[in-house]
């Protein structure tokens, strides 16, 4: 099972440009999962030159002979998948193929709520967060008091769970918010009202999922945001709910830790954070700001303004030393054009010390010098380039400097949105 199975993180703080890989790949994957996260992943993916965004869906959903599964690790607002599969379908896409773990926890409308109430409590140390409701949904998950997909097959067990959350999270708003209370009738009719458009393709996925691997089906586990906002190995606490490292894989889909031994990390030509939090080489001036519009640098579910910052090496040590990435693909590379010099970040300064590790805490992290390195940027278009070899020598310096430090092979590269712009330089699924 060499080349079975494939997973595809993000290894800086997401938009690194996963979805379309998982899409490139899903044309020949039997199989797409994701394991992580919910609506609160945007990934964009363009083909026929017609674009399409996701948010919870797999990024297989556009073949229909792939398997697509939502799986127990994600949580789930059934209203917005509801909406997404409609919209998909309408644009000829019938999502048959789509599985939903029984496992996977609900968001509802109290959650975005508090998400949002959390928000401004905290005033100026504010997370960033896209207030969809994903981190208090996974706060009722430790707390063991989550309602998931497969609770809503027994309508009696669900009102009483329901009723109890509703109930709680009242009191909170009323007492410690002093913001309206959410309606436990309005609630619990909306969401089997998109319970029922949907309960067809829930099912225990870890069987499935195991059945597919071991009949050595080709599984492509796709990722949600990136390393640098996971919950543990993350900037912390400028970070999401969630584990999106490729270790976090088994427990949230429910298969052996054996299954996961092909990485692939994808890492932007240069790096972008949306939201609070540090960020070591970030700048602000006229390049960073022609990069912004030549990389369509906005949050594709939050429109903010991504921050710009050049390639940080010492960052991309870190996210392949915690996930286990053994490939890369270096994704908007065509963005780099006509940067005159472009700068590589190769170590940190803390305190006077030169280190090549990211600090557990943010108030060390923000006091971190960063130490480049320049390379002559190239004019030339690269837009239409389909090897290695077609590519400016400067832009072929570039990524060869990054494999050499890094130490990790360059498998594949992106020249442009587009499915066909995706250079690929050795098999890997």
């Amino acid at each position: 099972m060499k080349n079975n199975t494939l997973a595809i993180v993000g290894t800086q703080w997401g938009d690194e440009g996963k979805g379309k890989l998982t899409d490139f790949f899903a044309q020949k994957a039997d199989v797409v999962v994701r394991w992580s996260g919910g609506d609160n992943a945007g990934h964009t993916i363009i083909f026929n030159d017609k674009k399409y965004k996701l948010n919870i869906v797999p990024s297989g959903i556009f073949n229909s002979k792939t398997t697509n599964i939502i799986a127990n690790g994600c949580v789930v607002n059934l209203q917005k998948l509801v909406s997404e599969i409609e919209n998909l379908q309408k644009q000829g896409f019938d999502c048959k193929n789509l599985l939903i773990s029984d496992r996977a926890h609900v968001i509802f409308e109290y959650h975005s709520k508090l998400d949002e109430a959390q928000e401004m409590f905290r005033g100026n140390e504010k997370i960033g967060t896209t207030k969809k409701g994903i981190g208090p949904c996974y706060e009722d998950k430790a707390q063991r008091i989550g309602i998931r997909i497969g609770d809503l097959l027994d309508k009696e067990l669900f009102r009483e769970k329901l009723e109890r959350n509703v109930n709680f999270k009242n009191m909170l708003f009323d007492k410690i918010y002093n913001i309206e209370q959410v309606s436990f009738d309005k609630i619990y009719q909306e969401t089997l009202k998109a319970f029922d458009k949907i309960k067809q393709f829930v099912t225990n996925t870890s069987l499935k999922l195991n059945d597919y691997i071991k009949t050595n089906k080709k599984v492509l586990f796709e990722g949600a945001q990136g390393v640098m906002l996971d919950l543990d190995h993350g900037t912390y606490p400028f970070v999401t709910s969630s584990n999106p490292t490729a270790s976090s894989i088994p427990t949230n889909t429910g298969i052996s830790p054996a299954f996961v031994n092909n990485i692939l990390g994808v890492v932007k030509a240069y790096s972008t954070r949306v939201g609070e939090g540090p960020f070591p080489t970030e700048f602000d001036d006229s390049v960073s700001q022609d990069i912004r519009i030549r990389g369509n640098e906005f949050g594709t579910v939050s429109k903010r303004p991504r921050r710009i910052g050049w390639f940080d090496s010492v960052l991309i040590q870190h996210t392949l030393l915690v996930s286990g990435i053994n490939k890369l693909s270096i994704m908007l590379l065509d963005v780099l054009t006509g940067v005159k010099t472009i700068k590589i970040c190769t170590s940190y300064k803390l305190n006077g010390k030169k280190i090549s590790y990211i600090p557990s805490t943010i108030k060390e992290y923000e006091k971190c010098e960063v130490e480049y390195i320049e390379m002559p940027g190239w004019t030339e278009d690269i837009s239409k380039v389909t090897s290695f070899d077609q590519l400016p020598k400067n832009a072929q310096n570039y990524l060869k400097k990054i494999e050499d430090i890094l130490k990790v092979k360059i498998v594949m590269f992106s020249v442009g949105r587009d499915r066909l712009q995706t250079i690929k330089m050795e098999e890997i699924f």
